[in-house]
Order: structure tokens, then sequence, then C-alpha cells
């Protein structure tokens, strides 16, 4: 990495933070991208290098957890031995890891919204085509060792049921108030057994490919 390539970068978490810590200070954004910039120092062209807005930063929030939260997943060696249904515990374990050095500032920012609106925050389009691709990985390689039933026009829509949890599990975490987020450590652990037992084989898959079978060795 060049050394301007390096400064780029540093400006980029520079700006990230700063964002982060006027939210938590003032409890509201920034009037301006020229007072904000200014108060961190630095040009105001310097920011639009990085971001064309606010909420740009609040995107890039999302998707620099979700970056870390795979760094650090896919760093424990003993990851790669996982099933698919550890791997996606791992994911939610090591997410809500990353989530908790935020958590002043998301529920800053979605406390009170996030519980009324059911609608899902226009900045979590990126952390949701992220985590999209990451999960079809999973389910891919579920269907491959048969943890995951292949279903004519419902295995295509895992992945979205799979991002609805991701959004049920972030809910219940930010108004847990169990000691250490327990809770919220037994709803992911129970979600994600539910959502492999209802993708994985059932017993009217079963009976299904067992009639078939019938039927086609009359």
């Amino acid at each position: 990495m060049t050394e301007k390539a390096k400064s780029q970068k540093t400006d980029k978490y520079k700006i990230i933070e700063g964002y982060i810590n006027h939210i938590l200070e003032t409890g509201s954004e920034p009037v301006s991208v020229f007072k904000f910039a200014k108060d961190l120092k630095m040009q105001e062209a310097a920011f639009y290098e990085h971001f064309t807005n606010f909420g740009a930063i609040k995107k890039a929030v999302w998707e620099m957890i979700f970056d870390r939260t795979l760094t650090d997943l896919e760093g424990q060696e003993v990851y790669k031995s996982y099933s698919a249904r550890e791997k996606l515990l791992g994911f939610f374990f090591t997410w809500i890891e990353e989530l908790k050095k935020r958590r002043s500032y998301l529920l800053a920012v979605y406390g009170e919204n996030l519980m009324k609106d059911k609608k899902f925050p226009a900045e979590l389009k990126g952390f949701k085509s992220e985590f999209k691709t990451f999960v079809n990985e999973i389910i891919m390689e579920g269907k491959e060792t048969d943890e995951i039933a292949e279903r004519p026009y419902i295995t295509d829509r895992y992945d979205e049921a799979l991002w609805l949890q991701v959004m049920f599990v972030f809910r219940f975490w930010l108004k847990d108030d169990s000691p250490a987020f327990e809770k919220t450590d037994a709803a992911i652990e129970k979600s994600v057994n539910l959502a492999f037992d209802l993708m994985g084989k059932s017993a009217l898959d079963s009976f299904v490919d067992f009639s078939k079978f019938l039927f086609q060795s009359r």
C-alpha cells in the first residue's frame, strides 16, 4: 500500500470515528459537512473524497462492522472445519461481539426508530448485499453436505429468510438487558437451529421422496 493510499485510509476512518463521536456527544448529526470537516481539522474537499453525505458514513459503519466480523471469523483456525450450521452460528456470535463495540452509537441511531419502523434503514443496503453473498456460500455448502434440502422455488429465498433473521437478532440485542446479553446468545442459538431444521430435510421431504420412489418403481 502506497503512502497516499495509507493516508486516504486513515482519513476515511478518521471521518467515520469523528462522525460516531459526534453522534454520541451531541445526540444529532453535524449541522454541515463544512463544520464537521473543520472540527476534524481537514479540508471539506477531503471529506468528499470518501463520502458524499452523512448517510454514506452510516452505510460505511455497517460495512466496516461486517468486514471486521468476517475477518475475525475466518481468522479462526477451527472455522474451516465447521458445518454450515456452525458457520452461521459463528457469524452471529462474532457479529454481536463487533456490535458491542458500537452499542452506544447503535442505540443512539436505531434504539427507538428501529423498534417502531419495520422497514430496514437504507444504509443497511450494502451490509445486506455482503451478508447475502456470505450466507449463499454457506447455503451452497449446506446443500452439498445435505444439511440443507433443495426445494424448488423455496431454496432461492433462503438467503432472504436468513437476512430477516439478522434483523431479528439485531432488534433483539438492542433491547436486551440481560447480563452479558445472555438472552441474545440464546436467541441466536435457538433461531439458527430452527432455521436449519426448517431448511433441512424434514419428515415430509422423506415421505415425498419415498412416494416418488414407490410411484417410479411400479
